[in-house]
């Protein structure tokens, strides 16, 4: 049968719609297999003709195809001259072709065994395409090995392979499903050598009919390099291209180079080609204006009469500013120690998967880390630097998606680190007090005594640094005011300040912090109460109760004009309430006043809710004291008058008794009997505990010999029959300063003896016996004074030696120093 009517035959077969089914059997002999292929090729376009071989022995002499699933096989086949094969023709490729065949011959000995299977695919069954692409690039160095990727958004159950060229080669791999819903499947190349053309192409193939495929892909083409110095690839301004910007891709390679190609990762042609220019040892690529399928990683090589280059070092072109733009922001403070260490903080609502931070006016990529979502519900990153040093200035970062790694947002504000040094830190300072309500005009003081010429004031979390001129106060303060407000949400943070001299460009240590808290933030309003109640007596100990229905994180408890921060305690929670209890011991004055209480939240600490009623403590017992301390005052005011009036009277008591012992000298005996009358007048009036001491004046014996004392005694003026006895006493412990002088009490006790007339002498030694505590008085008239002078006294006329009279107060603690009385 001839090859026209074997066509015809096949044609009629599967027009009738006949199938083959596994029930036809040929008992198989021991002869070798056939070989069974297809030209040109397995994978075969619709309408596009198709011839089958089957290839035995030369002893065959009858050729057998079968098609798997067919109700009968084709007519038996002649072996053409020689006899060592048949071919099978079909002249159209249709769906009723597409399928799995065999074929076996038939020799005078009997049947060989089946052939390998041949896979007969037409494609163009399906509209749609996948697209082929190499991994990472379609330029391969000789004797290596390549990825290649077919992938679609169709759902196919395989994908195939096909190498272009004389002999068509096939693989097949069934496909896998991609995150993003797509198809695909990697078929790994090679290895490639420059003597070949290595042409690629892939397929789809329908889920039913694993043999009915898709149209073509576009056609890949490996560049096989050779060993010339790969090129050097560069990006001009810079390889971060702002969205619709223009730049310009440099490769650069040697002068014998006759053209360039630029290729693009995970494109399956050159991306540009261009031949080369004067000078050939580059040439320049441009894109006018970047958009986002112009991000990506680039290679370029070139090609010589020696054949092609190595592939040049990838280029990462990054378009910038298709996404809104992230915040970056210096932990704790963008003022940090030189030397020290800070975190940079990059933030965005949007949920990038990554955040890169990079150095202003350097195009290369610094840090990236993985996005973290904070409890606030926003994405960041932390990017820890240190030791910091003047080199760390201005940063930026971006955000993108892992889905497409080249396309970023856009810059965030720049952020301006400030190097401080050990210089002595300021204070920060408010006259408004700590917790402010919304719309209140705040003004923050940075002051310091070093004299600096400008001041910055930073805030907690934000990057910006306002600056401000210091003044010179009328203290001798340098200072600067920062007016913030009307306060609002915004204004609730810490801050701190520091001061800089002009000619040095770092900063101060920072000040202390200072706690901003905005009131009205949150919807709730605690409650406070006083514990055992609103007024305690002093020292006793109270306890403040904050309690909230809803829930709180802190209690903060705050009083009225105090200038120190509110104090706080994180909340309890008990009988389905929550709560903070605020315990004050031993109080005081001092701690009495007006009381409120606020809570807050931790994702937003400074930012307090409305706050409680006012609460107003008393703290009794301050009145007493103040009466107690006034009391003690006036007794002390009037004790020193008191004093001061004795020692007044003390004084004009020794100026009269200097008077009179001028007149008992000068005087006729007339003064003196009138003087004598006066004393005893004076006597009279005495009490007579008094004149009982003043007898004992004549009862004072010395008896012991140490203290040497001498008395010579005078006797009164006739006419005063109760005259006083005047004792004359040289002490010589006197003398060495043994005893103190007397005080003005004793000085005007003495001055009334002195006035007095003589008394009775035994009743005064009765009284002086009796006691022997008491204190004896003896008035001394000092006739001599033992410096080498002596004078004898005048036993006739009682006349006083000119010598002033000397006065001393003898005390004594034993009976001893009383003389008895010895009758």
């Amino acid at each position: 049968m001839g090859g026209d009517s074997m066509t015809l035959t096949l044609t009629a077969l599967f027009c009738l719609g006949l199938s083959v089914k596994p029930k036809t059997k040929v008992q198989a002999g021991t002869l070798p297999k056939p070989r069974l292929w297809a030209e040109p090729g397995s994978v075969i376009s619709w309408g596009m003709p198709v011839t089958i071989w089957c290839e035995g022995t030369l002893e065959a002499q009858e050729y057998h195809l079968d098609k798997e699933r067919s109700s009968a096989s084709w007519d038996r086949w002649k072996a053409l001259q020689p006899g060592k094969k048949a071919k099978f023709s079909i002249p159209y490729m249709s769906e009723n072709y597409a399928g799995r065949y065999h074929c076996k011959y038939h020799s005078p000995v009997g049947w060989s065994e089946w052939s390998d299977p041949l896979e007969l695919v037409m494609t163009g069954f399906h509209y749609t395409y996948p697209s082929l692409s190499a991994l990472l690039s379609p330029l391969v160095t000789s004797g290596g090995t390549v990825t290649l990727q077919c992938v679609s958004w169709q759902e196919f159950v395989r994908f195939i392979l096909t190498k272009e060229g004389e002999h068509q080669l096939s693989w097949t791999q069934n496909s896998q499903n991609l995150p993003s819903g797509q198809s695909q499947a990697l078929f790994l190349v090679g290895p490639v050598n420059p003597s070949q053309r290595w042409t690629f192409r892939c397929y789809g193939c329908h889920r039913n009919n694993p043999y009915l495929c898709s149209y073509p892909s576009n056609l890949l083409e490996l560049q096989v390099s050779g060993t010339l110095p790969k090129p050097t690839l560069s990006a001009e301004p810079g390889s971060m291209i702002m969205q619709r910007s223009s730049v310009t891709i440099l490769c650069e390679g040697t002068l014998e180079a006759k053209e360039y190609r630029l290729y693009k990762e995970q494109s399956s042609e050159p991306w540009k080609r261009q031949t080369s220019m004067e000078p050939r040892n580059k040439t320049k690529f441009s894109i006018q204006s970047m958009l986002q399928y112009d991000a990506g990683r680039y290679y370029c090589y070139y090609q010589t009469q020696a054949g092609w280059s190595e592939q040049s070092d990838a280029l990462e072109l990054v378009v910038t500013g298709v996404y809104s733009k992230p915040s970056l922001s210096a932990l704790p403070s963008p003022v940090v120690t030189s030397g020290g260490n800070v975190t940079l903080q990059c933030a965005s609502q949007q949920g990038y998967d990554r955040f890169i931070l990079t150095k202003e006016k350097e195009h290369k990529l610094s840090w990236t880390l993985n996005s973290q979502q904070h409890s606030n519900g926003q994405f960041q990153a932390l990017f820890p630097m240190g030791p910091v040093t003047p080199s760390h200035s201005r940063f930026r970062c971006y955000g993108y998606y892992s889905r497409n790694p080249q396309v970023w947002s856009g810059h965030s504000d720049p952020l301006q680190l400030q190097i401080s040094g050990v210089s002595k830190k300021p204070s920060l300072l408010t006259q408004q007090g700590h917790v402010l309500d919304p719309g209140v005009t705040l003004t923050l003081q940075c002051r310091s005594d070093l004299g600096y010429d400008r001041f910055a004031l930073s805030k907690e979390g934000e990057h910006d640094l306002p600056q401000r001129h210091g003044q010179q106060s009328q203290a001798g303060h340098s200072q600067a005011d920062f007016l913030l407000g009307p306060v609002n949400s915004s204004h609730g943070g810490q801050y701190r300040c520091y001061g800089a001299h002009n000619l040095s460009s770092e900063w101060s240590a920072p000040s202390d912090p200072l706690d901003i808290l905005i009131t009205g933030q949150l919807p709730y309003r605690p409650s406070l109460s006083v514990q055992p109640s609103p007024t305690v007596s002093s020292g006793e100990n109270v306890i403040m109760l904050c309690q909230s229905w809803s829930p709180m994180d802190t209690f903060l408890l705050s009083k009225d004009g105090a200038a120190n921060p509110p104090l706080r305690l994180r909340s309890k929670s008990r009988a389905q309430q929550h709560q903070a209890e605020f315990s004050m011991t031993a109080v005081t004055s001092a701690i009495g006043g007006t009381f409120r209480c606020y809570g807050s939240q931790n994702s937003s600490p400074y930012l307090l809710s409305e706050p409680s009623d006012p609460l107003e403590l008393m703290v009794s017992g301050l009145e007493s004291y103040q009466k107690v301390l006034i009391g003690v005052s006036v007794a002390f005011l009037l004790l020193l008058l008191f004093l001061f009036f004795l020692l007044q009277h003390w004084h004009q008591g020794k100026g009269r008794r200097s008077a009179q012992r001028e007149a008992n000298v000068q005087g006729p005996a007339g003064a003196e009997e009138v003087a004598s009358r006066d004393r005893g007048l004076q006597k009279s009036f005495r009490p007579a505990a008094a004149v009982q001491e003043e007898n004992l004046y004549d009862a004072v014996k010395d008896t012991q010999p140490e203290d040497r004392v001498e008395m010579d005694i005078q006797s009164p003026p006739e006419e005063d029959s109760q005259g006083a006895t005047y004792a004359q006493v040289n002490h010589s412990r006197l003398r060495n300063g043994g005893a103190a002088p007397p005080s003005p009490l004793v000085g005007e006790f003495l001055d009334r003896k002195h006035t007095q007339a003589g008394g009775d002498r035994r009743v005064g030694s009765q009284a002086a016996s009796e006691d022997p505590q008491d204190v004896i008085y003896a008035q001394l008239c000092s006739m001599t004074l033992r410096q080498g002078r002596t004078a004898s006294p005048s036993s006739q006329g009682g006349v006083l030696p000119a010598e002033p009279s000397v006065y001393a107060a003898l005390a004594t603690t034993s009976p001893r120093a009383v003389p008895k009385d010895t009758n």
